[in-house]
């Protein structure tokens, strides 16, 4: 697939990016589905510390998240993604040759401290167009969702043959490649600066945490992640004592939900998008996870029940997974984006820890239905949350490169362009040289728009939200 009008420059930026974010994200989530039960042969192993192994990445990301990608504002993208993935390489030794569990608890913790997520989005904004950018970035979204998936089918199977241990050796050399194709396939940037659409700025956090429909989503996908993490707590050992399924066949129930699951998705997405229902396919699909973890408590006697049961999780969990990121690409104010964003992916990982952490603990003290139950209440709790949350607008994102301008001339392009058809608010930073606006799609006069870039061609472009926007949230 190469995405039209796309310089031969962009597409190598995209598919490399795009790699990188998808060799990551195997490394963390292929131990998931099996790390429960391999983790009762190491030393020194409690029901906590599992947990912990598993969910202490996202700790260690959150704190790491948004300093690298300061740090690679100053000095350099590559420098940052070099050392963030030797971190995650050295992790993942660490991990491979312990044989005690504070051993792993340690490799994890440096996995999640190589939190290269938020470089790597910034660098990919330094090497394409404000025309391209959203292109990019459904790319680099694409292979977030698909590594995921993957993981959790060839965790168990690379279990099979190579062992956990052996899956943490295939990680750190997935990270050593990552490196090779940064320094010889990715493109140098010829200028690395801000992108307020893609990266937080700090004097902006303060704005938007106070807002408190971002605050219902930054708590949405704290409990999301915290949920699934507690979840592969407890159903690889569901599978196994339970279900009576040996743990090298556990893939093929995994790979069978999330694909149906995945199909069952799409009408969900549509109607939410393409018939503006977000908000009540979003609170349908919370519904759905509650009901599915009630399931996973109920019949986890045999395969069929649990496969039922992770069929409408996995249902809920993809619906969500790809709403949340768009309704706070809505509901952020247009030059404050990359901070709601990186507000929220804060949340996510710090949703994986907790939920890692507490999943462990409630399994140690009351068994794997317990955690369950408990995971039901937690989103009986975000359903309350998520009912109270406004309509979304249903606007999409719009930047226009308008070059050098001084205050005067910006509050005058600002009262120009409102007056445009189909813009809802519009805010310039002059520092930037760049318009960020909220436009109606359907209604958008993009023509009129188009004589306020710098160069008044192609460069003013929408960045589509309504209905085809994808935004990336680091993993």
């Amino acid at each position: 697939m190469q995405p039209t009008g796309m310089t031969e420059r962009e597409r190598r930026a995209a598919f490399s990016l795009a790699g990188i974010y998808s060799t990551r994200m195997l490394g963390l989530f292929m131990i998931l589905p099996v790390f429960a039960i391999y983790a009762e042969h190491l030393e020194g192993a409690t029901p906590v510390l599992v947990g912990l192994a598993i969910g202490i990445y996202g700790l260690t990301q959150a704190v790491f998240q948004i300093p690298f990608g300061i740090l690679s504002d100053r000095i350099g993208r590559k420098p940052v993604i070099y050392l963030a993935l030797t971190i995650f390489a050295l992790g993942s030794v660490v991990a491979a040759m312990a044989d005690t569990m504070i051993g792993v608890v340690l490799g994890r913790a440096l996995q999640g401290a190589g939190a290269v997520a938020a470089v790597v989005m910034a660098l990919a904004a330094d090497l394409t167009s404000e025309e391209h950018r959203l292109k990019v970035m459904a790319i680099i979204g694409m292979t977030i969702g698909i590594s995921f998936s993957i993981s959790l089918v060839l965790g168990p199977l690379m279990n099979s043959w190579i062992g956990v241990d052996g899956i943490f050796w295939f990680t750190a050399v997935l990270a050593v490649l990552a490196m090779a194709l940064i320094k010889f396939w990715v493109p140098d940037p010829g200028v690395s600066k801000l992108h307020r659409d893609t990266e937080p700025v700090p004097a902006q956090f303060k704005e938007v945490l106070k807002d408190t429909q971002l605050l219902r989503l930054d708590f949405g996908i704290f409990a999301l992640h915290m949920i699934l993490t507690a979840t592969f707590v407890a159903v690889p050992l569901e599978l196994r004592d339970q279900a009576g399924l040996a743990t090298s066949s556990h893939w093929m129930v995994y790979l069978g939900v999330m694909l149906v699951a995945f199909l069952a998705m799409v009408p969900f997405i549509i109607v939410a998008e393409k018939k503006r229902r977000m908000k009540q396919v979003f609170v349908i699909a919370i519904a759905i996870g509650m009901v599915a973890q009630w399931g996973l408590s109920l019949l986890s006697q045999s395969v069929a029940g649990i496969a039922v049961s992770l069929f409408l999780f996995f249902l809920a969990f993809n619906i969500l997974e790809a709403s949340l990121p768009s309704l706070v690409a809505k509901m952020a104010p247009p030059d404050k984006k990359g901070t709601a964003m990186g507000i929220y992916s804060s949340s996510q990982f710090l949703g994986a820890f907790v939920g890692g952490v507490a999943g462990g603990a409630i399994y140690g003290a009351h068994g794997t239905s317990a955690v369950f139950i408990a995971c039901s209440v937690v989103a009986a709790l975000w359903l309350f949350v998520a009912a109270t949350m406004r309509n979304p607008r249903y606007l999409g994102s719009y930047l226009i490169n308008v070059g050098e301008v001084d205050e005067e001339k910006a509050r005058r392009l600002v009262m120009e362009m409102t007056q445009v058809q189909g813009v809802a608010e519009v805010v310039i930073v002059p520092e930037d040289g760049i318009a960020y606006l909220k436009v109606d799609n359907n209604a958008l006069d993009t023509a009129a728009l188009q004589k306020f870039s710098v160069n008044n061609e192609q460069e003013s472009v929408a960045e589509k939200d309504a209905t085809s926007e994808t935004t990336v949230a680091p993993h």
